[in-house]
């Protein structure tokens, strides 16, 4: 029999190691390399995996397939005319539960951390339903802090709005269609510091990319930055398309009606550099996802870029 001392001393044992088990550190995002193949299944993830040359013919081949437009024009004007009801839509179903956990938003993109005292104004377009700005309200408490937020879904702003975490004094949404040639926004040119475009650039037809990037850089400040993430050309998203949903070269409507665009490094560059920003980082974030339990292997492919006003 142990005295009621040596419970004691057991029980807070037991209690420090199951502690340090719940709190362990992760691995750091962006630094699970796979080097043996044979443990593929080990993980769920593994970073910078490079493609060999058969691999992307296969990719190539199956995009080439499932590119063939064949929706009447009339139907493609549809989801071009009626996009803010299909996201209306999308967002009605889904709330606030698409895209929660970001947890390499930092790792990837440390600029959004503001420091006390720092004095910072971002602006996010195709905000959803806050999952990069509550983040960033969230870990910096500061009072100079000025965020904004614009949508082309009246309905996800509804739905941000409606949050508990949203801070209606450092925080500022509103309905947004960012593909107009002129922008309607609370705020002036040249008063940006940062501007974050995550996985909503693909979303907007191609033959408007360019008001985008011209409205950017007319409403940040010489020297503000922009932070761009999106799918890349041959990610899995693209190859799961069947015939007969292609809009146009890249460019897919989903079931749900929405649309997506996928990106190469050099239309990403071509895009920013035709309106003077200096680039700090292009690159192709390719992943490898695996289903270990039905020992699926599953090949991600985003576009990460910064680029700066000159």
């Amino acid at each position: 029999m142990f005295s009621n001392t040596m419970r004691g001393t057991i029980f807070k044992l037991l209690s420090l190691r199951n502690c340090h088990t719940r709190y362990r550190k992760k691995p750091k995002y962006g630094t699970r390399f796979l080097i043996d193949k044979s443990k593929i299944f080990d993980f769920n993830a593994w970073d910078d995996v490079e493609w060999d040359e058969e691999q992307e013919n296969q990719a190539r081949d199956k995009v080439r397939i499932n590119s063939e437009v064949k929706i009447p024009n009339s139907v493609i004007e549809k989801y071009e005319n009626e996009a803010d009801k299909y996201w209306d839509a999308f967002y009605d179903i889904h709330t606030n539960r698409f895209f929660k956990d970001r947890h390499w938003l930092f790792t990837e993109f440390p600029e959004l951390a503001v420091n006390e005292g720092e004095s910072r104004t971002i602006f996010e377009i195709g905000c959803g339903v806050g999952n990069t700005i509550f983040p960033i309200l969230q870990t910096s408490k500061n009072d100079n802090l000025k965020v904004y937020g614009g949508d082309f879904s009246s309905k996800a702003i509804e739905i941000l709005k409606e949050a508990p975490e949203f801070d209606s004094k450092r925080c500022n949404v509103f309905v947004l269609d960012a593909s107009q040639d002129k922008w309607q926004v609370p705020f002036d040119e040249n008063s940006i510091d940062i501007i974050v475009l995550i996985f909503v650039l693909s979303a907007i037809n191609p033959l408007k990319f360019v008001n985008v990037i011209k409205n950017i850089h007319n409403y940040l400040k010489p020297g503000g930055l922009v932070l761009f993430r999106d799918y890349g050309r041959y990610d899995m998203a693209q190859l799961r398309f069947k015939p007969g949903r292609s809009l146009g070269e890249n460019f897919y409507v989903r079931g749900d009606g929405t649309r997506v665009y996928f990106f190469t490094q050099d239309e990403v560059r071509k895009l920013f550099e035709e309106f003077g920003f200096k680039e700090e980082e292009n690159r192709a974030d390719r992943r490898l996802q695996v289903n270990r339990g039905r020992l699926l292997k599953m090949y991600r492919v985003w576009i990460q870029a910064k680029y700066r006003k000159t």
